[in-house]
């Protein structure tokens, strides 16, 4: 088969900057490809501008190989595709894991990947996981951002508690830094579908900053709210934001596939012009007239039933939530539930799902306490519950799940009967989150309407739950002896 311009390009280039091996993350702007480059020794610059089709090449932080508008996108699309990531991924290198040296921490973490590896590799790659893990890469870089906002919203709604029960509680002075607290809060979440919108074009393959404009259209900013857009489904006024975040990414997905049309069919010459003017005209009316109605009817089933779900299933609904989050965590499909949690806090405030899927990480706290004391000879063992634990507690679960529960097998299951705490946060009612991205204590200063104490019983019943199952029913016998190394 012939080799195209494009693929030559991306094989040339890979050829004289040392091999895709010498690569660790590609991106590109409107005429450069831009490669960080693990050895420079390796590279053979002269080479690169000999290359047919280069016309230039950049040495700074990043070696930024100029090819020109149009043609740029598709050998770096070209080039990350054949390193089996994305634009903007790091490129996958191997690695070895010695345990010498290491602290308790640093073991559990190696620990857990390795087994989190031999999952996955238990399970063929179909659209249902494409789609997860789409999900994941999406929010992923936004969690930091989540955790810092949250709680940051959370001093302030903390503030504004003490305010409401007592008026002269706080100064002015306190009420402006509430002020600046939500001001800052809200830089995160009153842009959030801009933030999403970018992401999924990474995750999607379309121009990043394309997918933030199509995020910020569902704002619909600059609408006269005296004569506002209609829902063509049912002749209501359309509401910014409606369809929410669950809306952008359909419709970013939307925007990828129409742009990598049109990268096909328009003449590299005009194609930074012609390719996102009529991208953006074509999926910013399909994004208000369709996706907007259609994703606001969907978003708001899906709230309406889950809210529905736990007031008529109360206590019970809470237990079924809690045990069954971890093996949800396993496979991943704990992602699919992050829009979700942010649809609830668009429109009711907070979202109770979460407070009561966190109960799945007491419950690995309380079981990895109970290997933790029956399993005391196993040095090994202990070793990995240290490292792990204390991370627990805070509300990451991963290491205790891929380092400690799951490898064992029955600690992991004793340890979804943390789920009880669910029932105690569900029996209990009202009790929801604010903010996402964290879990366990740290989720305290989050919880609404200052409804801490309730979740904070629901995490000790966690904690019990998985430490009585486990204790008495999950601890396996070969665990509570001393390994060889333990003798050594």
């Amino acid at each position: 088969m012939t080799e195209t311009k494009e693929q030559r390009l991306a094989r040339e280039i890979y050829e004289n900057v040392g091999g895709m091996g010498n690569v660790e993350k590609i991106i590109h702007c409107m005429t450069r490809v831009r490669l960080t480059i693990a050895d420079y020794s390796k590279v053979n610059i002269e080479g690169l501008k000999a290359v047919d089709g280069v016309l230039g090449v950049v040495e700074d932080e990043t070696l930024q190989v100029v090819l020109g508008p149009g043609i740029v996108n598709k050998v770096a699309n070209l080039m990350v595709q054949q390193a089996g990531v994305k634009l903007g991924e790091n490129f996958p290198k191997a690695t070895g894991h010695q345990d010498a040296g290491r602290s308790n921490r640093e073991m559990v973490e190696a620990k857990a990947a390795e087994v989190k590896a031999r999952e996955k590799a238990k399970h063929k790659s179909n659209g249902f996981k494409r789609a997860l893990k789409s999900i994941s890469n999406i929010f992923v870089p936004l969690i930091p951002a989540f955790v810092g906002a949250g709680i940051i919203g959370g001093v302030a709604a903390i503030f504004q508690n003490i305010m409401a029960a007592d008026s002269s509680a706080l100064s002015q002075n306190w009420v402006s830094v509430i002020t600046t607290l939500n001001i800052i809060k809200n830089g995160l979440y009153l842009y959030l579908v801009i933030y999403v919108g970018i992401n999924s074009a990474n995750e999607f393959g379309a121009t990043p900053g394309l997918g933030g404009v199509i995020g910020a259209v569902t704002m619909l900013t600059g609408m006269d709210p005296k004569n506002p857009l209609p829902n063509i489904f049912t002749g209501d006024a359309l509401s910014p934001l409606q369809g929410g975040i669950i809306g952008v990414i359909f419709a970013v997905w939307i925007l990828a596939l129409v742009e990598k049309r049109l990268h096909k069919i328009v003449p590299n010459a005009v194609d930074i012009i012609v390719t996102p003017t009529i991208a953006l005209l074509v999926v910013g009316l399909f994004t208000i007239f369709i996706v907007m109605p259609v994703a606001g009817a969907v978003s708001g089933a899906l709230v309406g039933s889950i809210t529905w779900v736990l007031k008529v299933g109360g206590a019970f609904s809470g237990f079924i939530l809690g045990l069954f989050f971890l093996p949800m965590v396993m496979f991943g499909l704990h992602q699919i539930l992050t829009p979700i949690h942010i649809e609830m806090i668009n429109k009711t405030g907070m979202t109770p799902l979460l407070p009561i899927l966190a109960m799945a990480g007491a419950g690995q706290v309380g079981a990895a306490i109970a290997l933790w004391i029956r399993c005391r000879k196993n040095k090994k063992l202990v070793q990995l519950i240290k490292g792990a634990l204390p991370v627990g507690i805070m509300g990451i679960g991963e290491p205790l799940i891929y380092g400690v529960t799951l490898p064992l097998g029955r600690p992991f299951i004793t340890a979804c009967i943390g789920g009880i705490g669910g029932a105690v946060i569900a029996g209990i009612g009202n009790i929801g989150a604010i903010a996402i991205g964290t879990s366990g204590i740290d989720l305290i200063p989050l919880i609404a309407h200052g409804r801490w104490l309730g979740y904070i019983a629901g995490l000790v019943a966690g904690y019990i739950g998985g430490f009585v199952a486990t204790y008495f029913f999950g601890v396996p016998k070969d665990a509570m002896k001393a390994t060889n190394a333990d003798r050594e």
